[in-house]
């Protein structure tokens, strides 16, 4: 089976926006078919078995989508390390996402810069069910628009690992020719 690439969406606490990012872009990529991409959630605050907040569940129900057995979790450095993309809601988690791990640069961008927006997506924490609906059907437009741009992501990530798999065997090659 050909390896799935890994999109990883984070949050702060990993049960309101990067739950429902991550089971609307799994619809998303249903639907078109991108079925070289899984999708999985974490939050840069989170613990450790928190279920989604009722209001995301009930969006994301209001949508067709189930939350119900959502797990959070930590953001830790082994998911940045297997991620292919991390989308984040902010500004200020792409930079705590930065500053933990700055060799992440390439593949760290907020849901709306890697949709070809601007801003952040507002935390819909303590309102009401319609906020979280609101906040539901803007990422489901951003991801709309992200999910356009994965194959060509794709495609040049896999171009940066074979010019790194040759940067690598020059090195060797040269490393060899040196003792001899």
């Amino acid at each position: 089976m050909t390896k799935r690439n890994l999109l990883l969406f984070v949050c702060t606490g990993n049960t309101c926006r990067s739950p429902l990012a991550k089971v609307l872009a799994e619809k998303i990529l249903r639907e078109e078919g991108q079925d070289n991409w899984r999708a999985d959630s974490a939050g840069t605050a989170a613990l450790y078995g928190m279920s989604a907040s009722g209001q995301a569940i009930a969006a994301a129900d209001a949508l067709g989508l189930d939350l119900s057995l959502h797990q959070s979790k930590p953001l830790t450095d082994k998911l940045v390390r297997e991620a292919d993309l991390i989308l984040t809601m902010t500004g200020a988690h792409k930079q705590a996402i930065l500053q933990a791990a700055p060799e992440a640069s390439g593949k760290v961008f907020t849901l709306a810069e890697f949709a070809g927006s601007e801003g952040d997506v507002a935390d819909p924490i303590g309102g009401s069910t319609a906020l979280y609906l609101e906040t539901a059907e803007h990422l489901q437009r951003l991801l709309g628009e992200a999910a356009k741009k994965l194959p060509a992501y794709t495609g040049r990530k896999q171009d940066n690992k074979t010019s790194d798999q040759k940067r690598n065997a020059g090195r060797k090659k040269n490393e060899n020719s040196a003792g001899q």
